[in-house]
């Protein structure tokens, strides 16, 4: 069982800090390198694939560490892992500054991501350890406020830091700004977090590891490279080996069940058709988000040459509607209409693409922001309703027993997306580019995306009536599940 002091760690409310300095490390992470993408792309003369690479790769590497990561700090501890995960997040942050060139700075992407898979997942287990009953609602009612301020800061404090350009460093800032956070968290975890593990912890499933990082990395690597090497025949093999490793990983995780131990995965939560439609509702919503959030950013650097600050401002109403959105859809939507709102809400996403589409054909490359902001704030008002709901729903369909694996499965899915979003829309836009210019690749990127709006109203109405009530248990504490991100620009 989960133990929860009852009366709380006397320095609760500085732990929760900490946590959730992680949490906005990881998610400006996630949200201001798309902001610095063109300048890099000048700056280390990367191509097309390795643009990619740099926004994706992190990502990647987050989906493959991310379920491993909280097994290991069941096991090991997880102030343990917290502060490992902090201070490597640092060490690669400090290193992707000083790349000086593509493929430094990809690796440095991989090794960030590997980073915040150790750290990230800690966070869950060490709040409920620190905190008694009485205050663990409110503790968790802070994270919403949080991280839906970094989603509206993160791509204008991403702009602004690549335009300061201070002493020089450009682009580099947007890492070097994670250091004196990262070095926070983790000196703070050292001096003020108490050690806490799972009882009963299970061995870690290093064969499901290797199999489900292998399955990752197989189907994103053609995504991402097959366009510039012309699709050559291997391209479609690693992605058919991709498929094989997830067979395998399931068929794996059946023996290891069937032998007693506890595998990475639980085989038995594909079988829920409603779980396997939610996954795939949130494998199409965060591809689709975040690849055509990135080829929006390109298109206005490089398109419209907006400065990095102007592009920033420029994508504010995205995040703006979002963090609306969620509060209509969570709190005023789900109690009244229940799954009609996340249909309601791809419609809303479709609506304001169609739009966005629409003034980008009209105006071309004389689009202006105020031009954009109306038809991005209705978009980001469906990303808001669909994404703030969207977990629980999908884990209402499993049993209390399956909540951890489930959550693991679905935090895992989401990275896998955003790194297939980016490679898939992202090679829709420079192939697109070659040919007829910046404003038929953009046409088309959200031509896409307007194609997966009815996907979406399709996959929701397959889930369950009702969100999940309440906090997962202790199971989802030992999947290491983070919080879910929200709309990255």
């Amino acid at each position: 069982m989960l133990t929860t002091p009852l009366a709380g760690h006397p320095k609760r409310w500085a732990i929760l800090a900490l946590v959730l300095a992680a949490e906005c490390m990881d998610l400006l992470d996630s949200t201001i390198v798309n902001v610095a993408a063109p300048t890099i792309h000048d700056d280390l003369h990367a191509g097309a694939s390795a643009l990619q690479w740099i926004v994706g790769a992190y990502a990647l590497a987050f989906a493959v560490g991310l379920i491993a990561g909280g097994r290991l700090g069941d096991r090991y501890g997880r102030k343990r892992l917290f502060v490992i995960g902090a201070l490597g997040f640092v060490a690669a942050s400090l290193a992707s500054a000083c790349s000086f060139d593509a493929a430094m700075l990809i690796g440095c992407r991989l090794a960030q991501g590997t980073a915040a898979a150790l750290l990230i997942p800690q966070g869950l287990g060490i709040i409920r350890n620190a905190f008694g009953p009485e205050d663990l609602g409110s503790a968790f009612a802070f994270f919403g406020p949080v991280i839906g301020l970094s989603a509206v800061l993160g791509p204008i404090l991403g702009g602004a830091l690549v335009s300061a350009d201070l002493l020089g460093t450009g682009w580099r800032l947007v890492f070097l700004v994670n250091l004196p956070l990262g070095l926070c968290a983790a000196l703070g975890a050292a001096r003020l977090m108490p050690e806490s593990r799972s009882p009963s912890p299970a061995r870690l499933d290093t064969a499901g590891c290797l199999l489900g990082a292998a399955a990752m990395g197989l189907l994103v690597y053609p995504l991402i490279e097959g366009r510039e090497e012309g699709w050559p025949e291997w391209c479609y093999l690693m992605i058919v080996a991709s498929a094989a490793c997830f067979a395998a990983l399931l068929a794996w995780s059946r023996h290891v069940r069937r032998a007693g131990r506890v595998p990475l995965v639980e085989s038995t939560i594909f079988t829920r058709r409603a779980y396997s439609a939610g996954l795939a509702t949130i494998v199409v919503f965060f591809a689709g988000m975040i690849g055509t959030l990135l080829v929006l950013t390109l298109y206005l650097q490089f398109g419209e040459h907006f400065s990095p600050i102007h592009a920033g401002l420029t994508l504010a109403p995205f995040a703006a509607g979002s963090a609306g959105g969620a509060v209509a859809g969570a709190a005023l939507l789900v109690p009244r209409i229940g799954r009609r709102t996340l249909q309601l809400a791809a419609l809303v996403l479709g609506g304001g693409t169609f739009w966005l589409r629409a003034v980008v054909v009209a105006h071309g490359l004389a689009t202006t922001s105020l031009g954009l902001a109306p038809a991005e704030l209705v978009l980001g008002i469906g990303i808001g309703m669909l994404i703030s709901p969207l977990f629980d729903f999908v884990l209402a369909s499993v049993e209390d027993a399956e909540v951890g694996s489930a959550s693991g499965v679905v935090n895992a899915a989401q990275q896998l997306a955003g790194a297939v979003g980016v490679a898939v829309i992202g090679t829709v836009f420079f192939a697109v580019l070659a040919r007829s210019g910046y404003v038929a690749a953009l046409s088309r990127c959200l031509l896409v995306e307007l194609g997966l709006a009815p996907v979406l109203v399709v996959l929701t109405r397959i889930l369950p009536p009702s969100p999940r009530q309440g906090e997962p248990a202790e199971e989802v504490q030992q999947a290491g599940v983070g919080t879910a991100e929200p709309a990255a620009a």
